[in-house]
């Protein structure tokens, strides 16, 4: 079919391998050009999470990647991206994040090595509009990320919260590290160990040993530190549930980052690489 103008593409949006037959030069705009093409019909093929995109995947896929790897804005990518001949704008690049990171982190989650007996859990500070949330995190005694859940708030149910979910996927620990958290002790005391985790293990469980020291917590207070820097030249998020998934991606290329993947170590692969398994 033949585009109309307002439909035309510009330079360096392909789709999957097809490059436009005709392009025409705009003298009034630097990196912009009218294009008049046939789509070919391998493109109502494509599905999951690049069905419908106008851009080729590779393109999506490396903003995506920088964004939540690197300190970088929606507008350096924009300008990065026309700099290599392809015109996008910053918001087409915020949904690009907001539709591929949770695609990504549930296929990560699915081949993710097991952790180590021993954790060490602790929240830090993410603002969000003006107000001060909540991060709560969690990493073993190798320093490997256990859990994530982001939180509105600071108390007790959103600490038995993370801590659910976090028994619900890699069950039952020999120990958890905490600070002086007072709040977290109550949550890892309240959990009752005749749960339903209990009854598929067949076998009975022990309340979870708790050391608590503001010392012993050293090193997940330094794994933050990872989230942190990358947070920072955001200067701060607008939205909850934009900054729920963009933290997300952010933890899971620190993930990647730490070799957590069963594929990932045993052939050594790069952060990149990683990304480009599971997006395969």
């Amino acid at each position: 079919m033949h585009l109309p103008f307002s439909n035309r593409r510009r330079t360096g949006e392909t789709v999957g391998n097809y490059t436009p037959q005709c392009l025409e030069r705009d003298p009034s705009q630097t990196f912009c050009f009218r294009v008049s093409c046939t789509l070919p019909k391998s493109l109502v093929a494509e599905s999951g999470v690049f069905k419908g995109r106008h851009f080729d995947r590779s393109v999506l896929l490396l903003c995506v990647r920088w964004y939540l790897a690197y300190g970088l804005s929606l507008r350096n990518l924009e300008e990065m991206m026309a700099e290599r001949g392809i015109s996008v704008d910053h918001a087409t690049i915020h949904r690009w994040i907001m539709r591929c990171s949770p695609e990504l982190l549930e296929q990560l989650n699915r081949c993710r090595r097991a952790v180590t007996r021993t954790w060490h859990m602790d929240e830090t500070y993410i603002k969000v509009r003006g107000c001060w949330m909540y991060l709560y995190r969690a990493v073993d005694s190798n320093g490997d990320t256990v859990e994530v859940w982001f939180s509105e708030k600071r108390n007790l149910a959103a600490a038995k919260r993370f801590l659910r979910k976090a028994l619900m996927r890699h069950g039952w620990p020999e120990r958890i590290v905490i600070d002086g958290s007072q709040t977290n002790r109550k949550a890892i005391l309240s959990c009752d160990p005749a749960d339903r985790l209990g009854e598929r293990s067949r076998r009975k469980l022990k309340p979870i040993p708790i050391r608590q020291s503001a010392y012993l917590d050293n090193r997940i207070e330094q794994d933050h530190r990872a989230v942190k820097r990358r947070v920072r030249p955001m200067l701060e998020f607008k939205a909850m549930a934009s900054a729920r998934v963009i933290l997300s991606g952010i933890e899971m290329v620190h993930v990647m980052r730490k070799g957590q993947a069963k594929y990932a170590c045993r052939s050594q692969l790069s952060p990149a690489e990683q990304f480009n398994v599971l997006a395969a």
